[in-house]
């Protein structure tokens, strides 16, 4: 008997050992539903310098499906798709979901992001962890907290912290 993930058949052909996971993918990634797949592709470019990997087209010939890098981890694109109950977030900041991503210059990062169409929802600073923050809402709609260590923290420090700010 073949093992589980070793070999199986299509088509009476024996297909090569296939890998779980494939090589070099991320093992967590967000797949990021939107209206416009197109704009969202050039807006992670403008404001993250995303790297495409891939897209492929819907029925109607615009984008429905996008895989990119950013800083290495992959991000699926994907159209809204009337057999699929997700769909692209309102355009209120609501989402459920942020990402959180870690960049080289937070305040440049944001910068770009904004000058693409995001909307700054909590302004870039300093936070008491070590990192500088902000967090945007992208074109689509989807919520990103951007960020920059820039202060190791140890655990002590944190947590003194913390307690001045949530006991004064």
């Amino acid at each position: 008997m073949v093992g589980r993930h070793e070999h199986y058949a299509c088509e009476d052909t024996i297909m090569s050992t296939v890998k779980p996971i494939p090589e070099n993918s991320s093992v967590v990634m967000p797949m990021l539903v939107c209206r416009d797949v197109a704009a969202a592709i050039d807006f992670c470019k403008s404001a993250f310098g995303a790297v495409e990997l891939g897209r492929r087209p819907g029925p109607d010939g615009t984008v429905a499906h996008a895989l990119l890098t950013i800083s290495g981890a992959m991000v699926i694109i994907e159209a809204e798709w009337p057999t699929l109950a997700s769909r692209a977030p309102q355009s209120d900041g609501s989402s459920p979901v942020v990402i959180f991503v870690y960049v080289e210059d937070v305040d440049k990062v944001v910068e770009r992001a904004v000058a693409a169409g995001a909307k700054v929802v909590l302004p870039v600073k300093n936070q008491f962890w070590g990192d500088r923050t902000g967090r945007i809402m992208d074109p689509s709609g989807h919520v990103w907290t951007v960020a920059t260590r820039v202060e190791e923290t140890s655990s002590a420090e944190r947590e003194q912290r913390w307690f001045k700010i949530t006991k004064g």
